[in-house]
């Protein structure tokens, strides 16, 4: 058996776009400055950690891999876009539907896809 112990991100800016998701996820930046090649995001209660590194090349294609994220400690799916967006996220595509089930995805920073779904509290309701 194998386990996670760290996803990376392919940017142009990696200390702006890790200090960004540490923001949106209340994870902390592990040992970095702002002209760091590799800045690392530590989840508070062990890995899997996210790793940001710096490429050349842009993002030109759609990801092949993305987080799906929950709003925690009470808060509903809408209101955790509401916030995304407010840190600078941008809306992309909208896949709520009228019986409260769906998602909405945003864009990062760097233009990485990222999905909003509803909170536990919400799946169970």
């Amino acid at each position: 058996m194998i386990e996670i112990h760290m996803m990376t991100v392919d940017c142009a800016r990696p200390y702006e776009l890790a200090q960004w998701w540490s923001t949106a996820l209340g994870w902390p930046l592990v040992d970095s400055e702002p002209d760091d090649d590799e800045v690392m995001i530590g989840r508070p209660d062990g890995p899997p950690h996210l790793y940001f590194i710096k490429v050349p090349e842009g993002k030109t294609i759609k990801n092949r891999l993305h987080f799906d994220v929950t709003g925690v400690e009470g808060a509903t799916r809408d209101q955790e876009v509401e916030r995304l967006v407010g840190l600078g996220a941008k809306p992309y595509e909208d896949h709520r539907n009228p019986d409260g089930t769906g998602w909405v995805t945003l864009l990062d920073p760097e233009g990485n896809e990222f999905c909003v779904c509803r909170s536990e509290a919400e799946r169970n309701a």
